[in-house]
């Protein structure tokens, strides 16, 4: 949505003020946990509540970030590859490409595994707005698998992601100038002092850092000259000084020998660095298109003038009024990832270690992590829904009420439920008596209930009173009657409008 300044629930000047702490109140708590992460359950709105807005934000985006571990699929995938290259260069063509089809299904095997691990760490309630944080990152930065068939590249670039996360934003840049992925992604790999290939340059300055309209054209060309010699190898970043340029160059109308990391630091100079992120959240995280500046700015100097610390902006963004006032709260289209998630979360479901049982169904959806369509990610906001990303959306309603067919499982699918089943991680599907505490209602009581578990508490009262309508109805035929209209009940409710905002 755009928000006219005669629209604007707060005054420029106070829009990032802290929220007071009498407006602290539970449906704020919600709105926080829901927003910044996937969902909140009732008991964890209580306990957030109840403990202060200051201390929710040191939770939810800690000094450190949580660890993730390498998948070991891409240890072996590293291995292979490896070998698979050395014997390519004395094999005969026929050969080569099959040792190039091979490691490919590997990298796709690997990059799979590397999702499915990402989404159930993402799942954890305590870690879930940090792993949004750094799902809005890599869509900044993007690095998508339709170029970069590379597992090891592709969790490098990530990790670094999540390394910088809640650190200096100019290091974060520099970094995933150095990112394997990015080099592969944006040809850097074969840019070289002689024919400076522009995409990472171009890309830097509109996506990373600044926005359309703040470089020209010369800025680029400049700046693509102090980017040449970046390599990588197997994931692994390289530099190769002969491929440099360490001739003199001019960006932004200052002359220099300036390397990459010097054009990085003249790019953050620019008065449009300050805004440039911070308004990008507020698409995302406030699905807001567009604030006139005298809304942006008091946000992006703050920001400035912490030397541009992610942490302390995610802090200012999060605690202050403008995030939470009403006028915001309830409509934000949710992201197919955020609309899985919060799935899992409110029906406390694992993540089924299939990927075409999960992954499939969330590339239907529109949003597959790890897989951007191209350099400038995920549009978002209403271009989430049509009517096939709205069908796929009930149909993933759909898989989570149905129990997972083991009998039509490969074989690697049945080593990868027993081996999340030897963890512990072995709740697939909603159960018959997941919601055998409603049935004990009248149909108000659990129409109010499902409503309080699964909507945000700015939804509007036509939710329940089509849910006692129909519970109403159904629960003159007898218990069994009222056990399966509570469970279709439930499962209307998941799969409508209602749903699908947060």
């Amino acid at each position: 949505m755009d928000l006219a300044p005669e629209r604007l629930p707060v005054s420029a000047e106070h829009a990032w003020d802290p929220l007071p702490e009498e407006e602290w109140t539970l449906a704020a708590a919600q709105h926080l946990l829901s927003r910044a992460g996937w969902s909140s359950s009732a008991g964890e709105v209580a306990d957030v509540q109840a403990r202060g807005l200051e201390a929710a934000l040191e939770r939810l985006f800690p000094g450190a970030p949580p660890e993730f571990p390498r998948p070991p699929e891409i240890d072996r995938w590293t291995e292979s590859a490896r070998e698979a290259f050395s014997r390519r260069r004395q094999a005969a063509p026929a050969e080569r490409r099959r040792l190039q089809q091979a490691i490919r299904e590997e990298a796709r095997v690997a990059t799979h595994q590397l999702v499915l691990q990402w989404l159930q760490a993402a799942r954890d309630p305590s870690r879930s707005a940090f792993e949004k944080w750094v799902l809005f990152l890599s869509d900044v930065y993007v690095v998508g698998t339709d170029k970069v068939q590379d597992a090891a590249a592709l969790f490098a670039h990530h990790d670094l992601l999540r390394r910088h996360a809640l650190g200096s934003a100019p290091d974060l840049t520099k970094a995933v100038s150095r990112s394997p992925g990015m080099i592969l992604y944006l040809d850097l790999q074969t840019s070289r002092r002689e024919a400076p290939n522009e995409n990472f340059a171009r890309e830097l300055f509109e996506l990373f850092v600044l926005g359309q309209g703040n470089y020209s054209e010369q800025d680029i060309k400049e700046a693509a000259r102090a980017f040449t010699g970046y390599r990588q190898r197997l994931g692994t970043f390289v530099h190769q000084p002969r491929q440099a340029d360490n001739g003199s160059k001019t960006v932004f109308g200052r002359e220099g020998r300036w390397s990459g990391d010097d054009v990085i630091d003249l790019a953050y100079e620019r008065p449009a660095a300050a805004t440039f992120l911070p308004t990008e959240m507020m698409r995302v995280y406030l699905d807001v298109e567009s604030v006139p500046q005298p809304w942006i700015q008091p946000l992006a100097q703050a920001w400035r003038e912490s030397g541009f610390d992610l942490r302390t902006l995610l802090h200012r963004f999060f605690g202050s009024r403008m995030f939470f006032a009403p006028e915001v709260r309830g409509q934000a289209i949710k992201s197919p990832v955020h609309f899985y998630l919060g799935l899992l979360q409110d029906l406390d479901l694992d993540v089924v270690p299939v990927p075409r049982l999960t992954l499939i169904p969330l590339r239907q959806m529109g949003q597959l992590p790890y897989a951007a369509p191209n350099v400038r990610g995920w549009v978002g906001g209403r271009n989430w829904i049509n009517s096939a990303t709205l069908a796929a959306r009930r149909r993933m309603v759909q898989l989570l009420f149905a129990p997972v067919d083991e009998d039509r499982l490969n074989a690697d699918e049945a080593r990868a439920i027993q081996h999340q089943e030897a963890r512990g991680i072995r709740r697939w599907s909603v159960v018959d008596d997941t919601f055998q505490s409603f049935s004990s209602l009248d149909p108000a009581e659990a129409a109010d209930k499902i409503v309080r578990a699964f909507l945000p508490e700015s939804a509007s009262e036509e939710p329940r009173q089509a849910l006692v309508d129909h519970l109403g109805a159904e629960y003159r035929r007898g218990s069994r009657a009222r056990e399966r209209a509570l469970r279709d009940a439930i499962v209307a409710l998941l799969q409508s409008p209602a749903y699908q905002l947060c």
